[in-house]
């Protein structure tokens, strides 16, 4: 059984709505300290809704996210903008600014919230790029970098400040197979070299396979799995087999041929 010590995250109950629709329904879960934890599903599944209340850039209708031992629901501005400081978000986009040098930009956070030695900037800026794997970009600007690089970059960014916890939106999206594999063994390098947890949203299934820990599938708002590769093996539930088999949604199929 889970220690309260053991969990980093913990969402109790979360419903959401889009005005008269409700795009999350009583989703619940932990997620533990230093796992690599993916959250999949079908497109509208409410993936993305629920990684938004989890960096506190959405508040829900009812329930809790509580993130070391404070409810994110609940908390006023002020008090997100300080929980933030303590999470890193790497953006489907790579989120970086254009105007900026790429050392720059893993700069921004060091300096904005004043948790760093002016003197030791440039030096830890080196550090992370050096981690991901772009020692050599720190003068660049992200318009010189490949998609992939960006997506490095980006993960560098959320790394700046050492937070316990990364969030990652679609890793994978844009980037072909190699590049992706690259990734995936980057944030499997991260977890492991930094103790960082990570919460990835994505849809591939290579990458789930390769790197996730634990896996939660939403269906509609809901929470219809919550478990390991090996689980998914055991699992009746057909949704999930569909997923995870690539298989066809048989009412679309038969839709298109009415």
């Amino acid at each position: 059984m889970e220690s309260k010590g053991d969990i980093i995250i913990e969402v109790e109950n979360l419903v959401t709505h889009y005005g008269d629709t409700k795009v999350l329904d009583g989703v619940s879960f932990t997620v533990r300290r230093g796992e690599i934890f993916m959250i999949i599903g079908g497109s509208g599944c409410g993936k993305s809704t629920l990684l938004k209340h989890l960096c506190g850039l959405l508040r829900p209708t009812s329930g809790r996210i509580v993130f070391q031992g404070s409810d994110i629901a609940s908390m006023d501005e002020d008090q997100l903008a300080v929980m933030q400081q303590s999470i890193g978000i790497a953006f489907q986009s790579s989120g970086l600014f254009n105007s900026m040098t790429v050392g720059d930009n893993i700069a921004m956070p060091m300096v904005e919230f004043g948790s760093v030695d002016p003197s030791l900037v440039k030096p830890l800026v080196r550090m992370k790029l050096s981690l991901v794997g772009l020692a050599q970009a720190e003068h660049l600007m992200p318009s010189d970098l490949s998609g992939g690089m960006r997506k490095r970059a980006g993960l560098a960014r959320a790394i700046a400040v050492d937070p316990p916890l990364v969030y990652f939106d679609e890793p994978s999206a844009g980037l072909d197979p190699i590049m992706a594999a690259g990734l995936d063994e980057l944030v499997m390098k991260l977890n492991k070299l930094l103790g960082t947890t990570f919460i990835i949203v994505t849809h591939e299934l290579d990458s789930i396979k390769l790197a996730a820990d634990r896996i939660l599938m939403l269906d509609r708002g809901k929470v219809i799995f919550l478990g390991t590769l090996d689980d998914v093996e055991k699992s009746t539930n057909e949704r999930v087999r569909q997923f995870f088999e690539r298989r066809a949604d048989e009412h679309i199929e038969q839709r298109q041929l009415a």
